[in-house]
């Protein structure tokens, strides 16, 4: 038993790491996840300018992806639909409708330009083995850009899932330059399908925004859907207005879809309601407001870290630097070389070292001889002469040597030297080599494509905010039921459905329940409060009880602040009895004491509000230890000079 329980924890284990690392979650470094990865590398192993079909994309994949088609094909789809480094042809499918693309057969897509320029540079990709070990995968791209804000990217492991917002290209070039020149910056989510944002609770990519429909409310008559908010179609969207009307939580007298490239939803109200009294129900109970939390999370140095938007901008920051410095490495060694060539090539002809081969009768013998005619030359040579330089050296065809042009050759050497003092002064100012880099990219269409989702600030409005309250709500005493289906009892305050009210009952409990129809709540109920939680901070409870031991009276002042639904909750203490309740302010506490020898004072008031308000769970304060006859609330400063009870009695 013990063995297959650790087989069962070992495996788990090694499962969940796998779907985390290797399925859901993206790579801080290029942003994608694995399939992602995998689709653009089959791309650009494709890659010859044409359009390629999506099912042979998806075939070509699977040489690296072993998780089947339908996964390679959803996610091409969703990376052809983010229109960064997908080039597509065909239907695929509609971000604002909610349309399904076409099968794979019948669409086609390319890379485009901005994929190789940020991605793709296999000579500094680090690779490994496929699944099953016939072919060779990036292990992550070098890229240029922080991928995982510009695209954003949605993903469910085992124990953990991730949740990051798209952000505009344009801007997080910005943020990368601001950062590499040590000024502060800030990024907020841009969505593409447009809409209004609310993101003072963004925290830096660690909180939430709130997004909202763009209505056209110009006509008090109709409302018009223009822009979605991120992640409604329009589908989604008419679906939740049907329901909420369904519902009776808006009213409207038709709904039509006239989408097609731009969203156009329109609402006709009936007769009698407008404009200014719908649109915060549609933002209440429709979809065309929408909380949307982020949770940063990525795969850095092979675990799964939680990062803020800033973190990921500085991190890029140094890897963009660090991406050029690799890259103009390279270049630097393809170039010595070059040179290194171009200088062997110039001496064999120019000092006819071609010559000493003819009289040679072996490969030994020939190699030597080539040799031996380089010894006076080493100095100008960048590095010693290897059995590869004589190899190429011996290529070289015959009609080549003899139209050999030392000007042309000395032409290209400057020309490699002049690319080469250009590399050593890029390399000693990485950071201004950089930020040209990415001035470049500003010029790029990419980088023009406009600020689709307007930041402002709102305030959310919740559904029972807006719900109106138009429904009477009943207290029969005689039945003891309690709702807003009830024609009689007595008639308490208008609530609506979504609304939830405070009961104190006859055994001194008090719970808070949600608005009945018609609820046995029962008989001598003391009070029926509203729990909204701006109503319920106004009330203060002034209870007067009887300790039944000591036969002391006590005042207890407190407010409710807190509850769970349905939940009973005791406010008096144990072996005590109430005498009164009310939630009056302006009153006084009237005592009658027993008659008694020595007794000089028959009664006394006591003003409420010098008492503290406190918690439900604290203990009253005592106010008299003298045996009294009877006790009430009166209300403070009566100009009549009579007492007059106030409140709620037992």
């Amino acid at each position: 038993m013990a063995y297959v329980q650790k087989l069962f924890n070992d495996n788990f284990l090694e499962y969940a790491s796998y779907v985390i690392k290797e399925r859901a979650i993206p790579h801080l470094d290029d942003g994608l996840k694995p399939v992602q990865r995998r689709i653009i590398h089959s791309l650009l192993e494709m890659d010859d300018g044409k359009f390629h079909k999506v099912a042979n994309v998806v075939g070509h994949s699977m040489k690296y992806h072993p998780h089947g088609d339908a996964s390679i094909y959803e996610a091409l789809v969703n990376l052809g639909q983010k229109n960064m480094f997908i080039d597509r042809q065909g239907n695929f499918g509609n971000i604002f409708t909610g349309d399904a693309a076409a099968a794979g057969r019948y669409i086609e897509c390319r890379l485009l330009p901005l994929a190789k320029e940020i991605l793709y540079n296999p000579e500094i990709t680090d690779f490994a083995d496929s699944y099953d070990g016939r072919n060779r995968e990036p292990v992550v791209f070098p890229a240029k850009l922080p991928v995982v804000l510009l695209q954003g990217v949605d993903g469910i492991a085992v124990g953990m899932s991730t949740t990051i917002l798209p952000h505009n290209f344009r801007e997080v070039v910005l943020a990368l330059q601001a950062c590499l020149k040590g000024e502060d910056f800030q990024l907020m989510p841009d969505f593409p399908t447009g809409g209004f944002m609310d993101a003072s609770g963004y925290q830096d990519g660690m909180g939430s925004v709130l997004v909202r429909a763009k209505l056209d409310t110009s006509d008090e008559k109709r409302i018009v859907v223009r822009e979605l908010p991120f992640g409604a179609t329009t589908a989604s969207l008419i679906d939740s207005i049907e329901n909420a009307a369904k519902k009776g939580k808006l009213k409207i007298a038709g709904l039509s879809d006239f989408t097609s490239d731009k969203v156009e939803i329109e609402i006709k109200l009936p007769r009698g309601v407008y404009t200014s009294e719908v649109v915060e129900a549609l933002y209440a109970f429709t979809d065309c407001q929408i909380h949307h939390h982020v949770n940063l999370l990525v795969i850095k140095d092979g675990l799964p870290v939680l990062l803020t938007v800033n973190e990921v901008v500085r991190y890029h920051a140094s890897h963009l630097v660090e991406v050029l410095r690799k890259e103009l490495e390279l270049e630097q060694r393809k170039l010595l070389d070059k040179l290194h060539l171009r200088t062997l090539e110039r001496i064999f002809i120019e000092e006819r070292i071609y010559k000493r081969m003819e009289e040679m009768e072996t490969q030994e013998s020939v190699y030597e001889a080539v040799m031996a005619g380089f010894e006076p030359f080493l100095k100008q040579l960048i590095r010693t002469v290897t059995e590869e330089d004589i190899k190429h050296l011996l290529e070289i065809p015959i009609r080549r040597i003899s139209l050999y042009d030392i000007s042309k050759n000395r032409q290209e050497v400057e020309a490699i030297n002049k690319r080469l003092k250009e590399i050593k002064f890029h390399l000693a100012h990485l950071t201004e080599y950089a930020l040209d880099f990415l001035d470049d990219l500003l010029k790029k269409p990419a980088s023009q494509t406009p600020r689709l989702t307007q930041p402002m600030t709102f305030r959310k409005l919740g559904a029972r905010e807006v719900a109106t309250r138009d429904k009477k709500l009943r207290y029969d005493k005689a039945t003891g039921y309690l709702g807003y289906g009830l024609t009689g009892g007595d008639l308490k305050f208008e609530v609506s459905e979504l609304d939830k009210v405070l009961l104190i009952h006859k055994d001194y409990s008090y719970s808070v329940i949600r608005v009945p129809e018609k609820k046995f709540v029962g008989k001598g109920l003391v009070g029926v409060w509203d729990a909204d939680k701006d109503e319920l901070d106004k009330v203060v409870f002034s209870v007067l009880y009887k300790d039944l031991e000591t036969e002391n009276l006590y005042l207890k002042r407190f407010k409710v602040e807190g509850y769970i639904l349905d939940k009973s909750y005791e406010f008096m203490p144990e072996k005590s009895q109430l005498l009164k309740l009310t939630t009056k302010q302006n009153v006084s506490i009237h005592v009658d004491y027993k008659q008694k020898p020595l007794l000089r004072i028959l009664e006394e008031t006591f003003p409420v509000g010098k008492y503290l308000v406190k918690g439900v769970k604290a203990l009253g304060v005592r106010i008299t230890a003298k045996e009294f006859n009877g006790v009430k609330f009166v209300r403070t400063g009566n100009p009549s000079g009579e007492d007059e009870p106030e409140g709620e009695e037992e």
